[in-house]
């Protein structure tokens, strides 16, 4: 798991995406250090399905209106599986909209369990293939921040966060 762990990490950071790593119970901590005010983001035990997973005594906001959503900075969400070879976040939709958290802010804090990473993209593939037949469910595939070059230059931040943020999660591993 450590070499997978270590090749996530290496692609996150080719793509300009920083990590911290965090034991289970310092996940809070670590998201206030990272998350620029104003913040917002998703319920994290709907990605983990574990109660122990909360912005609760955070300062992230949770349950964003329209105009919360508008302001923020920094948008808070699980990430349902991490793709090693890509440095790929697997961003699962909610009932609450988690795209928009994760794509109308400067800032995208992403939490994903080491657990959690895959080797390959095949990998992910198939286990949401399986997922997904099953419950009809979509996610999101994003690698790194969002970048534009459809008008000429390089552009940060067209279509998404201009920066994103690994929140690595290792459960007692």
């Amino acid at each position: 798991m450590a070499t997978t762990d270590t090749s996530f990490e290496r692609a996150l950071d080719e793509l300009g995406v920083s990590v911290t790593r965090a034991e289970s119970d310092t996940v809070r901590e670590q998201i206030e250090e990272t998350a620029i005010a104003p913040a917002i983001g998703v319920p994290l035990a709907e990605t983990f399905g574990d109660t122990a997973f909360s912005l609760a005594e955070t300062s992230v906001e949770v349950d964003p209106t329209p105009a919360t959503l508008r302001d923020a900075t920094t948008g808070v969400t699980g990430a349902q599986l991490g793709i090693a070879d890509y440095g790929t976040l697997v961003l699962s939709l909610t009932e609450r909209a988690s795209e928009l958290v994760s794509l109308f802010v400067e800032r995208h804090v992403a939490v994903v369990r080491a657990a959690d990473v895959v080797g390959e993209m095949d990998a992910a593939i198939e286990e949401l293939d399986a997922e997904f037949s099953e419950t009809r469910g979509s996610a999101i595939l994003a690698t790194g921040p969002s970048a534009t070059a459809d008008m000429g230059a390089l552009v940060k931040g067209a279509h998404g966060p201009k920066e994103v943020h690994v929140v690595l999660v290792e459960e007692g591993e």
